[in-house]
C-alpha cells in the first residue's frame, strides 16, 4: 500500500524502523519483511504453503469478496487500488510505525493478514487482466 503512500515520506521509505532487531524502512517492512517473515513463521519457508493457503482464502473466507476485485473498468482501476492502498496505507502501514520505533509480533500479527489479502487482491486482478488480454488477442495466448 506504500506505493502511494505520502510523497512527503517517499511512501514510508524515508521512515526508519526496526523490524524486530533489524534496521529498515517501513516500506521494506510492508514490500518484503511481513512476507518472509509469514514464511518463516507459518509456512515453513516454503512458498507453495503460502501460496495454497491464500488460494485456500479465496476459495473460502473471501469468496463474497472476489467479484468486487474482479469488476472493475479498466479506465478507473488505477485509481480504484489506488484508493484502497491508501486507505490501507493510513490505517494499517502508519499506525503504529512511527520513526525510531521497533515494530515486532504485535505489529507483525495484525498486518500479516492484510498483506495476504492484498497479495491474493492483485493475484486475482492480474488474472482479469491477463484474461482480457488474452481474450481479444488470441494469437498471442498460442504463442
Amino acid at each position: 500500500p506504500l506505493h502511494v503512500g505520502f510523497v512527503g515520506d517517499k511512501g514510508g521509505n524515508t521512515i526508519k524502523v526496526r523490524w524486530y532487531r533489524r534496521k529498515t524502512n517501513l516500506h521494506h517492512v510492508w514490500d518484503t519483511m511481513i512476507i518472509e517473515s509469514a514464511m518463516k513463521t507459518f509456512y515453513n519457508k516454503d512458498i507453495d504453503e503460502m501460496i495454497q493457503s491464500i488460494q485456500s482464502n479465496i476459495t473460502d473466507d473471501w469468496l463474497v469478496d472476489v467479484p468486487s476485485w474482479e469488476n472493475c473498468n479498466a479506465t478507473v482501476c488505477p485509481d480504484t487500488y489506488a484508493s484502497e492502498s491508501v486507505k490501507v496505507a493510513c490505517k494499517f502501514a502508519y499506525r503504529n510505525a512511527t520513526p525510531g520505533s521497533t515494530l515486532g509480533d504485535d505489529y507483525f500479527l495484525s498486518r500479516m493478514p492484510v498483506v495476504e489479502k492484498r497479495l491474493a487482491q492483485s493475484g486475482v486482478r492480474l488474472a482479469v487482466i491477463l484474461n482480457q488480454i488474452f481474450a481479444s488477442h488470441p494469437s498471442i495466448a498460442k504463442e
